[in-house]
């Protein structure tokens, strides 16, 4: 008998260790995990398309910002991650993916508009170099009319 009132001692101490969550501030913090994190990655993803940042350099800068971003929401958690999330993963991994596809249709559209008329130019005033200057003026204004 006294071996059965221990037991139902311990198993109410197992309870009261148990973590508490509500379910709607659990759920309204995960959705400003994942706001910040879509947000982040397309900024991210236009100044990498504006500063050129290709191949592993664009990664590399993908994965600083989102190493950025899960700093700034355990600072903004004050270090309690416990106390606002059920796991330390969902802080540093939830949206990581889904962000690096928003990094990387972001990236490669600033890119491709900032980087490659500039490219078409170059190489059409190189192409058209033998031409007077008098034949290239409406060269120059059909390529702006083309670009824009």
């Amino acid at each position: 008998m006294a071996v059965g009132d221990g037991s139902g001692a311990k198993s109410s101490e197992k309870l009261n260790d148990l973590p508490i969550f509500n379910v709607e501030k659990l759920q309204s913090n995960m959705k400003v995990i994942l706001y910040s994190r879509t947000f982040l990655s397309i900024i991210g993803g236009i100044i990498a398309g504006i500063s050129g940042f290709t191949g592993l350099t664009g990664f590399i800068f993908y994965f600083l910002v989102m190493a950025v971003t899960s700093v700034g929401l355990i600072t903004k958690a004050n270090f309690s991650v416990p106390s606002y999330f059920d796991s330390w993963n969902r802080v540093i991994f939830d949206g990581f993916l889904s962000g690096l596809l928003l990094y990387l249709s972001k990236g490669d559209l600033t890119y491709a508009s900032l980087h490659l008329p500039l490219c078409y130019v170059r190489f059409a005033s190189l192409a058209l170099s033998s031409l007077d200057q008098h034949q290239l003026i409406p060269f120059n204004i059909m390529m702006l009319i083309i670009m824009y």
